[in-house]
């Protein structure tokens, strides 16, 4: 096991690893721009050190520093969270090439499935379902407008070095495909730094259904049930559950099964998610591998009652996993709590907090970083915590998320509270009927 791990990251996803790894007995290492300072994660864990100004480019995505910080206090093993370098296959290498654990996965894993294209292939291969579409990268325009054809209006163009709902565009008729086709172009290649384009059959009325894996260094791995992404705002999830009030124990079985498939095909190592879309007929398709913890692995953790991050640094560490796949005996969701104002279309709302009081009670968690006199940042992610409720009924966590979600106080900044308490009060959610086009006709 590990004797010290630093911590590639910041607000809670850093203080919810250093609070794992102090109960497993391991020493911890924060890293934080200037702009972090005063953070929580700061605070607790055992050493911290400066790696840089506030811009990400300069601290949380400078390479060098971080390897700097490990190598400085000694650290034996970098968990780089979620986000910034968690998908970085390049960090990954380095981090190898200098002798320090990358919890996540190796660089040839990370570069296989984070080439949206070649990820499809392999999963093809793999026998895992893929929704129709271009075989590799479209060489051109008139390429596009030609496959289109094949493949049927509507389909949507993707980067395939894409994420995070960036690079992507729903093309319905070849009127739109030439805009649409320039305008991917040029946001991939300003965000990744790569304008490789693909093409995909678009899926009428979907849903976002993920699935919770398990990989150890021994060939074998599990699945941990589903997780239902489906609320959404432009490709960015803002609530989560499990399990899905879409699933059917058969389609549960049948999607872990191809989750599992995905796992072995890469010789996955580690905690990741295979993200699937589910159409109006329970077809699903595989969309996508993270392979890295995700911001909502805590549904899962509260359904299977299993910590995930301490199964991520087990398997880092080299110990096999039971093979045994888990399933849901409660019923979690988890609110995306933004520094955003939901009556001015999700404006960023960076600031002093003021007045700072959680909820509690049984069956309330909050993974948080923030507290009364913290000033949000305006230079990274708007997220200031995750709520998560847990009950025996889907209708019993929504009941427990509106009380929580009444007793929650954050003042000084616009939070998107207000979006979720209404949002608990539709019927149409409440009922499970939903897409990841709810929110499109959907105002506050």
């Amino acid at each position: 096991m590990f004797n010290k791990i630093l911590i590639a990251n910041r607000g809670e996803i850093a203080l919810r690893v250093i609070r794992t790894c102090k109960e497993m007995g391991i020493k911890t290492v924060a890293v934080y721009s200037t702009a972090d300072r005063d953070s929580l994660h700061v605070r607790f864990a055992d050493e911290a050190v400066c790696i840089g100004p506030p811009s990400s480019k300069d601290s949380y995505l400078k390479i060098s520093n971080i390897i700097a910080a490990a190598e400085i206090t000694n650290a034996d093993a970098i968990h780089p969270g979620y986000g910034f370098l968690s998908e970085n296959a390049t960090f990954s290498k380095v981090c190898k090439e200098n002798g320090i654990k990358f919890i996540g996965a190796s660089p040839e894993m990370i570069d296989s499935m984070g080439d949206k294209s070649s990820a499809k292939q392999t999963m093809r291969d793999a026998g895992v379902p893929t929704i129709p579409g271009s075989d590799g990268l479209i060489e051109s325009l008139e390429h596009a407008k030609e496959l289109a054809v094949e493949i049927v209006y509507p389909v949507i163009l993707k980067a395939t070095a894409g994420g995070g709902g960036k690079g992507m565009r729903v093309v319905n008729s070849e009127d739109e495909m030439e805009s649409a086709w320039e305008m991917v172009k040029r946001e991939a290649g300003a965000a990744f730094g790569n304008d490789g384009i693909y093409m995909e059959k678009f899926v009428v009325e979907p849903r976002h259904i993920e699935i919770q894996i398990a990989g150890d260094q021994y060939g074998k791995a599990c699945h941990l049930s589903e997780r239902d992404c489906s609320i959404q705002r432009r490709h960015q999830k803002l609530v989560e559950e499990t399990p899905s009030p879409y699933m059917t124990p058969e389609l549960r079985e049948r999607m872990g099964e191809a989750a599992i498939k995905a796992a072995l095909a890469v010789g996955y190592e580690g905690v990741g998610t295979v993200e699937f879309l589910v159409d109006k007929d329970r077809n699903f398709y595989f969309m996508e591998m993270n392979t890295r913890i995700q911001v909502e692995h805590t549904i899962t953790e509260e359904v299977i009652d299993y910590d995930l991050v301490k199964e991520q640094i087990k398997l880092a560490a080299g110990e096999p996993i039971s093979g045994r796949n888990y399933y849901p005996t409660m019923h979690a969701i988890q609110c995306r709590i933004n520094a955003e104002d939901p009556y001015k279309n999700f404006m960023p709302s960076p600031g002093k907090i003021t007045d700072y009081h959680c909820p509690g009670g049984h069956g309330v968690r909050i993974d948080a970083h923030a507290y009364a006199g913290y000033v949000i940042p305006p230079f990274y992610d708007s997220m200031i915590s995750k709520l998560i409720t847990v009950a025996q009924t889907r209708e019993e966590a929504i009941a427990k998320m509106q009380r929580a979600l009444d007793e929650y106080i954050i003042e000084g900044i616009k939070t998107t509270i207000p979006f979720h308490q209404k949002l608990m009060k539709d019927e149409k959610f409440r009922s499970g009927n939903f897409t990841t086009k709810f929110l499109e006709d959907w105002t506050m």
